[in-house]
């Protein structure tokens, strides 16, 4: 097993904090992004200081990582990296779909659906399967990714990332379902409202979701991006070895307090 991970959507937000923290832990960190404008400015001080905290062992590539020409082109790429070692995380943390309704004046279409779906779903399992073709996976890595309370919750705009998040749990459960008698993991982590840019996309009214939170959530608090990479550092540990196909909710709380 080698000493590198890989994040799918690693420049802000929880991917970011994430480089970050397992920069810190001794990780050499391989990453996706995919920023114009103003965004890439924020990007390339992630990118700093990774690379600063990892001695020069990061790779950051901005491209569109859910592309299927991005897939076979860079894997190759992240075994030479790796010297051919398997990775040791695999983690989906790309926030990019169309935050819309299902009826009402501006209707999500076919192609919204199917680009969200695919963005903030499908594309792990692609990854996973080209990853473990090239023996990038192996006994002890692990394959996780983000979900969030709208997974069984409706909300204003949500439905098609809510979608795309239901059909990730699935993956990732029969990912953990067949790769684990090769002692693969496969995990997913359900975040509590976390002010980041992507929350600014779902909403206009992110603020008012950002107080409530506070309010409902047991913690007094919203989850933070270093909460969930502090959960994944914890997991990557040999004591989680057993822990597959499950949600690991790391919300305060959230989930389980109603709301007001």
């Amino acid at each position: 097993m080698s000493d590198w991970v890989l994040i799918l959507g690693g420049s802000t937000g929880h991917g970011a904090a994430t480089a970050k923290k397992l920069a810190k832990d001794g990780y050499g960190i391989i990453a996706f992004h995919f920023d114009r404008g103003d965004a890439k400015k924020i990007a390339l001080e992630t990118i700093n200081e990774v690379n600063e905290l990892t001695g020069g062992r990061s790779h950051y590539f901005n491209t569109n990582a859910a592309s299927e020409e991005a897939i076979h082109k860079y894997v190759p790429k992240i075994k030479e990296i790796t010297n051919g070692n398997p990775l040791k995380l695999l983690l989906h943390s790309i926030a990019f779909g169309t935050t819309t309704n299902f009826f009402g004046e501006k209707p999500v279409t076919q192609r919204q659906m199917d680009m969200t779906i695919h963005v903030m779903g499908n594309s792990l399992l692609y990854w996973t399967q080209n990853l473990y073709k090239n023996k990038l996976l192996a006994n002890g890595s692990r394959i996780m990714g983000l979900t969030s309370e709208g997974n069984y919750l409706a909300m204003e705009g949500y439905g098609p990332v809510s979608v795309a998040k239901v059909a990730m749990e699935a993956i990732i459960r029969q990912i953990g379902w067949e790769l684990g008698e090769f002692g693969i993991t496969a995990n997913a982590i359900q975040a509590g409202v976390t002010p980041t840019r992507a929350l600014t996309k779902i909403t206009e009214d992110w603020g008012k979701w950002v107080e409530n939170t506070k309010k409902r959530n047991p913690m007094k608090r919203t989850t933070t991006p270093e909460d969930i990479a502090g959960t994944i550092s914890m997991l990557l540990k040999p004591d989680a070895n057993f822990i597959n196909c499950s949600i690991i909710y790391c919300d305060g709380g959230e989930s389980r307090s109603g709301t007001i």
